[in-house]
Parts: C-alpha cells; sequence; structure tokens
C-alpha cells in the first residue's frame, strides 16, 4: 500500500486528489505497466473509485493502457508537467554548463539530482561522449541513503533531521546498501567533515559515485555527482574526481548565489 511520508499525517489532503497523484507516482515507480488489480493491491484503494480514477486520468491521457486495455502505464500528458518543471527551475541552466565543464574534465557521468523527502530526483545526467548507454536517469527517484546524491544531502541535516526523515527500515538495492542505522550515521559524519560523499556499489552493481552538495540554499536541496565503473574507483581516483567536483559545484553555487536564485 502507498505510504505517507514521515511527519505527514495526511489530515489535509484531499481525498480523490491524494489517490490520484498516488495513482500516478504507483504508475511512474513501477518498471512495467500494471493491471488494475496490480494497481489496486498496490494502492489499496476500493476498486469502484479506482476504476473511476483510472477512467478520468486515460481520458485525459494522463495514463494509457497496452491494446488489450489490460496494463496501465503513464501517459504523454505526464511528461508535459514533468517537462515543464524542468524548463522552469531557474537553478537548471547554470548547472547544465557545470556538467558539460566536469564532463569535459573528468570523463565520467555527471548528475545532477535534488533531495525530495528521503528520496532523491535526478534533474539532469551528462554522459560521456563515447558512451553507448542509451537510457536516461532524468527523473528517476531513488532513496537517498544508497545514493552518494542523498548522503551529501543528507549530510547537510542534523541527526535527528536524518532519523525523523528516513524510513525506520533502509531498503538495500544491493549487498553493498547501508542498511543499518547506526553505519549510515557514521558515513554522513563522515561527509560532513570530507565535503562529499562516495559510495561503492551502493545503488547499482559495478557503479562507484562521488557527490557534492550545491550550497546555494541552506540546508543544499541540490547535488551533483560524478559516477564512474567501481573497478576504476581505486587508489586516488575518488579524490581527484572529487576535487574536481567540489571546485565545479563550489563555483556553480557562488554563482546562482549572485543571481539571486533561492
Amino acid at each position: 500500500m502507498v505510504g505517507k511520508g514521515a511527519g505527514d499525517d495526511g489530515a489535509h489532503l484531499v481525498k480523490s486528489a491524494e489517490r490520484t497523484v498516488r495513482i500516478l507516482e504507483t504508475l511512474a515507480a513501477s518498471p512495467h505497466r500494471l493491471t488494475l488489480s496490480e494497481l489496486q493491491e498496490r494502492t489499496g484503494y476500493p476498486r469502484s473509485s479506482l476504476h473511476a480514477l483510472v477512467r478520468t486520468l486515460r481520458d485525459l491521457k494522463w495514463v494509457e493502457a497496452d491494446e488489450t486495455g489490460s496494463a496501465i502505464g503513464i501517459g504523454p500528458h505526464a511528461l508535459l508537467s514533468g517537462t515543464a518543471y524542468l524548463d522552469k527551475d531557474p537553478a537548471l541552466p547554470y548547472a547544465y554548463e557545470t556538467l558539460e565543464d566536469l564532463r569535459a574534465e573528468i570523463g565520467h557521468t555527471i548528475h545532477y539530482a535534488r533531495r525530495d523527502g528521503a528520496h532523491v530526483i535526478y534533474l539532469a545526467s551528462r554522459e560521456p561522449r563515447d558512451s553507448v548507454r542509451l537510457v536516461s536517469r532524468v527523473g528517476r527517484r531513488l532513496p537517498a541513503h544508497l545514493t552518494a546524491l542523498g548522503q551529501a544531502l543528507l549530510a547537510q541535516l542534523t541527526r535527528d533531521e536524518v532519523d525523523h526523515l528516513l524510513p525506520a527500515e533502509l531498503v538495500a538495492y544491493t549487498e553493498h546498501t547501508i542498511v543499518d542505522r547506526a553505519r549510515l550515521t557514521d558515513e554522513l559524519e563522515t561527509v560532513r567533515t570530507r565535503g562529499w560523499a562516495f559510495e561503492s556499489e551502493q545503488g547499482t552493481q559495478g557503479v562507484a559515485c562521488v557527490a557534492v552538495a550545491v550550497d546555494y540554499r541552506i540546508p543544499a536541496t541540490d547535488a551533483i555527482s560524478c559516477s564512474m565503473p567501481a573497478e576504476l574507483a581505486v587508489g586516488n581516483e575518488p579524490e581527484r574526481v572529487a576535487k574536481s567536483v567540489l571546485a565545479h559545484t563550489q563555483r556553480l553555487a557562488a554563482t546562482l548565489r549572485r543571481e539571486g536564485i533561492r
């Protein structure tokens, strides 16, 4: 069943509006289209009201069904809203320049993300020019505790704020994911002291990542990361990458503050 975020009792939510949003979020989070039964199982909503909401969303092209009409997925109008968010964000044009500069300097994949509660949402990515990867991470939402991006941003918060924000049980994506709260607390303290986050294969097997918060807001909501094959993240390579990401991220933050972007 779809749950509410930490500290949100849902008392102020309009039921039909909340259900509509939860349906869209559930479909967006699924790697494949869902049948009405699967959607009902994941949301816990009554079948009659769920069917009516899905039918309305389908008529408005926010969701769409396969040729048989039995499997439902996100529709094209959902993309319009997501694209509008990116187009209207005042920080992103400056961030794009920074990502391009970092890609040229480091040669690895560069990401820009924003914290969304206990998760991070990828807003921009730049792959190496010789990359054969075809799937963009833009729009992907991942738990903050298992990404360097998320850890860099969680480190901006106090220990009490982190404890309140994160779920009671931390989900593991790989065998390397930190799911022990005490260990995560120690890791975040290291990030605060060092100034950058590093994780290896915590979110994706075979991938390591360095990340730095963009501190134009207090606490920072955005971060930049550089991901690379885990076998390359050895010796002084994480420090070399972190030095470049730190320098470019600090310049970006200074520019955003100078431009009055908050």
